[in-house]
């Protein structure tokens, strides 16, 4: 187990030499919302017992590792809420990396007393912490947008955004993935979105922005850049939305994604899109 303070890998680390056109098969989650007591209901939803089916799911099908865009916690991160994630996580954890990013709802203290040491491909930039997952065939980047907790703004901070451009100058050409709780346009976004936004356009190696937070399942495309919004893991905050998981399969030409919903609007399980990537 590695831990980073806004972003952490939490089981077997697996770096690979991305080959564009290898199938790198991940999963995508948000928002699980998970509190110190199993039985918390909110809106009609159980966070806890959401989560346990998708690792249910997950681990008939394991994916190559897992991602988690923040608010893990459900409310103000409660250090039990950390016990009772890290115990639903651990039997994919025992075989797969599973990457932990903070969102307004997490403590970074408490988070830091569950998930508690520190591994490699790791920095740490301004209290706030990035880690870069190389897949088969991209890259991913998990920034840290979390800014104060239990309040909805977000931000990467211009030490972070320095950071990514200076590792995206010295880097490879692989297909690029930022991942990151809070959108960077429309509701709820980072209050730095833009910056973030000017400096990666002209970059084509970033394809695609992935995040949460917006308890939202949706596909836009900013700058002919991809941004996928995840539904949350715990609870809907729109009926018409889903609640559930995202299954990626990602080539460096393009992506692949289905909706995996176990509860709220579940009209829409099984949708895919399939998103070419901007050369």
């Amino acid at each position: 187990m590695a831990l980073a303070g806004g972003v952490a890998t939490f089981g077997p680390r697996q770096i690979l030499a991305a080959d564009r056109n290898e199938n790198a098969h991940w999963a995508f989650l948000s928002d699980t919302h998970i509190s110190v007591n199993p039985r918390n209901r909110y809106r009609g939803f159980y966070p806890y017992q959401n989560l346990k089916e998708v690792t249910g799911q997950l681990g008939s099908s394991l994916p190559d590792g897992l991602v988690v865009t923040g608010d893990l916690a459900r409310l103000c991160g409660q250090s039990g809420d950390y016990q009772n994630l890290k115990k639903l996580l651990t039997p994919i954890a025992e075989k797969r990396p599973i990457h932990l990013a903070t969102g307004n709802h997490d403590n970074r203290d408490n988070f830091l007393d569950t998930f508690r040491n520190t591994g490699s491909h790791e920095w740490l930039v301004g209290g706030k912490r990035i880690v870069t997952v190389k897949t088969s065939s991209v890259n991913l980047i998990l920034l840290d947008s979390l800014l104060f907790v239990d309040l909805p703004w977000g931000r990467l901070g211009q030490g972070q955004r320095n950071w990514l451009k200076t590792y995206l100058n010295a880097c490879d050409e692989v297909p690029t993935i930022l991942c990151l709780h809070h959108p960077v346009k429309g509701r709820g976004a980072l209050l730095d979105g833009d910056s973030l936004l000017k400096l990666i356009k002209p970059m084509p190696k970033i394809k695609a922005i992935v995040h949460g937070h917006s308890h939202e399942f949706a596909f836009r495309k900013i700058d002919d850049i991809h941004v996928i919004s995840l539904p949350a893991t715990g609870y809907n905050t729109q009926n018409r939305e889903p609640v559930g998981w995202v299954d990626a399969h990602l080539t460096g030409s393009h992506g692949v994604f289905t909706l995996n919903a176990v509860d709220g609007n579940t009209r829409l399980n099984g949708h895919t899109e399939q998103l070419r990537w901007r050369t």
